[in-house]
């Protein structure tokens, strides 16, 4: 009895410090017989609501899964493991493209042509060969300045340079989102605008899994990563901004554990249709969602196949 006590007692400090907004929801990681934690000072049925949907989505699924939601209108924050640690896959090109822009702006320059078609490259195509360019341009260091700099405190880079094995956390993900999505002294707003405009041009057969269920005049922006290691247990990741029509809101999903693509996207969608279903209702829009254009099966070559 002591320690049941102590265990809800401890429950309830945390969600009463994540309503208040002394600590974000995405920065608690739920132990795995937890439920979402989502809280909201202002809509709290509806961030109560949204954590059951949540739960709902993730009922049975094989595998490990994290996520983490933020919505700037209404003050709603939701995280599941959110400080769990992935392989990044292509999602750190978005990081990559952050970290491009912020040295760019403290050199008082703009991309040069060849950055600006590697970044185009590197994030509507998810281009490999591209993103190895400009991680080698940036640098480590420059990097590790960025992650620091940007308060992604838990995201590290790959010791032997792989930057498809960098850690990340769903947390950190919705940290970069924020520095993406609102006005901040680490990225101006024609940077802002600049990745947030790729993201949003990706090309059709990429337009899965944060942008399931998005709902009509809601412009989405999205990079997704998808990584077998040794042939199995696909890392399959995506993380998405919404914003129009009063709308302002950040979701990140990743997994871990599927045994194919196709059931990590069906995760992720299933994650993202609750999300969109309750903060933003509405028409939906068809053809987003699943593997449209007959997306291949096959690691996004972000590592060795051997890595």
């Amino acid at each position: 009895m002591p320690e049941l006590l102590a265990r809800t007692l401890a429950a309830g400090a945390a969600a009463t410090a994540i309503a208040a907004g002394s600590v974000p929801a995405a920065a608690v990681p739920a132990r795995a017989q937890d439920g979402p934690v989502c809280a909201s000072a202002r809509h709290p049925v509806l961030a109560g609501r949204l954590g059951r949907r949540i739960t709902a989505a993730l009922r049975g699924r094989t595998g490990t899964e994290s996520v983490a939601v933020y919505d700037r209108k209404r003050g709603v924050r939701c995280g599941v493991r959110a400080g769990r640690h992935y392989d990044s896959a292509s999602v750190v090109k978005a990081t990559i493209l952050a970290a491009l822009l912020r040295e760019a702006a403290g050199a008082h320059r703009p991309l040069t042509a060849s950055e600006d078609a590697l970044a185009t490259k590197m994030i509507t195509e998810s281009d490999n060969r591209a993103a190895s360019a400009l991680w080698r341009s940036v640098g480590r260091a420059r990097l590790t300045r960025f992650l620091r700099q940007a308060g992604m405190a838990h995201t590290t880079l790959d010791p032997d340079g792989h930057w498809g094995l960098t850690q990340i956390t769903a947390a950190d993900q919705i940290t970069l989102l924020r520095r993406l999505t609102e006005p901040n002294a680490l990225l101006t707003g024609k940077a802002r605008a600049y990745e947030l405009g790729l993201m949003h041009q990706v090309i059709p057969s990429q337009r899965w899994g944060t942008t399931a269920g998005t709902p009509a005049g809601i412009t989405w922006h999205v990079k997704n990563g998808w990584l077998p290691r040794h042939g199995k247990e696909w890392r399959v990741h995506s993380v998405g901004a919404f914003t129009g029509h009063g709308e302002d809101y950040l979701i990140a999903v990743l997994t871990q554990g599927a045994p194919a693509m196709a059931y990590g996207v069906e995760t992720i969608e299933r994650v993202a249709r609750a999300v969109h279903g309750d903060l933003a209702p509405g028409t939906r829009v068809p053809l987003l969602g699943g593997l449209p254009g007959g997306a291949p099966e096959t690691s996004d070559g972000s590592v060795p196949p051997d890595a």
